[in-house]
């Protein structure tokens, strides 16, 4: 199957086959979910009843008085593929299956799944699922979950596409990106991948203008070259983060009763990442921590860190994550000691770690940003401001972004700036801010580390493409303007 399915993710009607008048059961919460968000024309199917919470309710999809886009089948797996097959003769272009009880069952569910297929193909529609929960999308409102508002999060809009072969482990990455204020611009479960896969999945989101980072939860791979080729060519675009499950054998064998993935060697898919510019993230904060670095600061086009910090504890400790993971924490030069000196209190420390004391006030850190910028010795740099410090103002993160934005600007010099705000609500208020200016902001040295770890490898890989210098162009048109 080929060609694009941005229908279901801009659908303008939809059809929920299986809708219910039972609240908690899986066609009512689902349908509800759509009422609420959607902002299309939304149709329900269910023989018994003229109307559902409200939504034109018809016998068949065939009895809908205009074309649909996608159709939602929530009915029960023995009756999918009649339900497709009703769909096909409807005209519909996509349908995604929220039902289990297909290969992930062994093998009667497997020949289910093969005709579901078979009818797929027969009117040139194509399929997401079965076994999933489907999509969420902020900005159109297609939100095919049933779980509540009342116990799910859903998130707003935002530059992160996230795709999981896991609808559940799905469900919980978005509540938990909901909880911390972390947009989404596509949300993707696909379950068992029996027409539309990761590599359709990874070559739309290419072309998606609303996504930054592509984010990835797997546990296996059915067509390894096809989705190698599609990550090589992804990846010189934008940046692909992936959560690769099934890493030990016990894991593997979870993730083939799940949905029927063959997990495969671990080393294989470390090499396979390696080779076309993936990130690969070990859990679930992991992966949004790296989506967000990448997606809020350019590439660096070196391994040499600096460290930036008002407490000197934490920048042996920076220095400490930053050289475990390989990367250098260099001596600055005589020069660049010299004018940090003329900016900061005598007792400072400015080596690298820059260290501006808990004494610093706002111009210290500000200070000393351009010079480490313009000193040409660091490819990135880690800020650890302590807003608590009784020198530091609130206008310190505008006068810090204004004087990179200003530096940027004048000496053509982009580096990627990783932040670190370690306290309670009144650290966390300001991190947000800054966050909101476009400086990622993480709780401990070690998180922000493997970010500017991250960084520096996508950098690395983009070089050997050819593809460096357009997104630190594309950075500085977005961050500098």
């Amino acid at each position: 199957m080929s060609g694009s399915i941005e229908f279901f993710f801009n659908p303008k009607v939809v059809a929920v086959v299986g809708a219910s008048r039972r609240p908690g059961k899986v066609g009512y919460e689902l349908l509800r979910n759509l009422k609420e968000m959607y902002k299309g024309t939304l149709y329900a199917v269910n023989p018994e009843a003229k109307e559902v919470l409200g939504v034109p309710t018809y016998p068949s999809i065939l009895d809908i008085p205009e074309e649909v886009d996608v159709a939602v089948i929530v009915v029960p797996a023995e009756k999918v593929v009649e339900a497709a097959e009703e769909a096909g003769r409807k005209g519909v272009k996509g349908l995604i299956v929220i039902s289990g009880g297909f290969k992930e069952i062994g093998p009667e569910g497997a020949e289910r799944e093969r005709k579901l297929v078979e009818v797929v193909r027969k009117y040139g529609m194509r399929l997401i699922g079965p076994n999933c929960v489907g999509v969420y999308v902020p900005k159109s409102g297609i939100n095919t979950l049933f779980l509540s508002k009342e116990r799910q999060g859903y998130p707003p809009h935002g530059f992160i596409a996230f795709a999981s072969q896991s609808g559940a482990f799905g469900s919980a990455v978005l509540d938990w990106a909901a909880m911390r204020g972390i947009g989404i611009s596509k949300f993707i479960s696909y379950g068992n991948k029996a027409d539309v896969s990761e590599v359709d999945v990874l070559l739309y989101l290419k072309d998606d203008e609303d996504t930054k980072v592509i984010t990835l939860y797997v546990e296996g791979v059915e067509n390894g070259p096809e989705f190698f080729r599609a990550l090589k060519e992804v990846t010189k675009h934008k940046p692909v983060v992936v959560l690769k499950s099934g890493r030990t054998e016990a894991g593997a064998r979870a993730a083939s009763s799940h949905t029927g993935s063959l997990a495969g060697s671990d080393a294989v898919y470390n090499a396979v990442f390696k080779q076309s510019g993936v990130i690969r993230a070990y859990g679930m904060e992991e992966l949004f921590d790296l989506a967000m670095g990448l997606a809020m600061q350019p590439p660096a086009t070196g391994d040499r860190v600096a460290v930036l910090t008002v407490g000197g504890g934490s920048g042996v400790m920076a220095t400490d994550a930053l050289a475990d993971l390989g990367l250098k924490v260099p001596k600055l030069s005589d020069q660049s000691i010299a004018k940090l000196r003329k900016v900061l209190l005598p007792f400072a420390s400015p080596y690298n770690p820059v260290d501006v004391t808990g004494s610093a006030v706002d111009e210290h850190l500000v200070e000393a940003i351009e010079i480490l910028i313009t000193s040409g010795e660091v490819d990135a740099v880690m800020w650890l401001p302590y807003y608590m410090v009784p020198g530091l103002t609130p206008e310190l993160n505008k006068k810090f972004v204004e004087r990179v934005k200003k530096v940027f600007k004048e000496t053509g010099r982009v580096i990627p700036i990783v932040g670190v705000a370690t306290g309670g609500s009144y650290t966390a208020m300001y991190a947000k801010e800054a966050e909101t200016m476009g400086i990622p902001m993480y709780v401990s040295p070690e998180r922000a580390a493997k970010v500017i770890k991250a960084l520096v490898d996508y950098g690395r890989w983009l070089r050997g493409t050819g593809y460096l210098e357009h997104h630190i162009e594309r950075f500085y048109r977005w961050f500098v303007g």
